[in-house]
């Protein structure tokens, strides 16, 4: 392979680090996917993180696909064994709450001092837990002290 060949692989891979989203100017992620046999495209929504719709995306492909789809993340695909011949209103409904669940969380973890203890696959799972990092620069309070008088 040349070196102009890879060169522009790469930054591919940066642009669309998943399959089935981009990156539009401003910076918000979006995802949609294409009706199978019509020309006509379900849009999935638009999301701060490419994680939260690549998320959307898994979710609207494993309902339109099944089982044999080429997944982002196929570890955090839950098959809750509903028929997979939805309409397209409902694989949209159901791909905007995933992307936005992930969403939320993402953002949560971005802009607090919480660090997942856990994988988000299943973030509204109650095995999602969060540790939080003590503030080294606020006060003890009385209840946060351990001294012994």
């Amino acid at each position: 392979m040349m070196e102009g060949e890879k060169r522009k692989q790469r930054e591919h891979q940066q642009d669309k680090p998943y399959r089935g989203i981009r990156m539009r100017k401003w910076g918000k992620w979006v995802a949609e996917i294409r009706e199978p046999n019509k020309r006509s495209r379900i849009w999935l929504g638009s999301y701060s993180s490419p994680v939260a719709a690549a998320r959307a995306y898994d979710t609207a492909v494993f309902y339109l696909r099944g089982p044999s789809a080429r997944l982002n993340f196929p570890e955090c695909i839950v098959d809750d064994d509903e028929n997979h011949d939805l309409s397209a209103a409902s694989i949209r409904k159901k791909a905007t709450e995933v992307g936005a669940r992930v969403d939320a969380l993402q953002t949560a973890i971005h802009n607090s001092t919480a660090i997942p203890a856990e994988s988000n696959c299943n973030s509204n799972s109650k095995s999602t837990r969060m540790m939080m990092k003590p503030d080294l620069n606020e006060y003890p309070t009385p209840e946060s002290c351990d001294e012994d008088d």
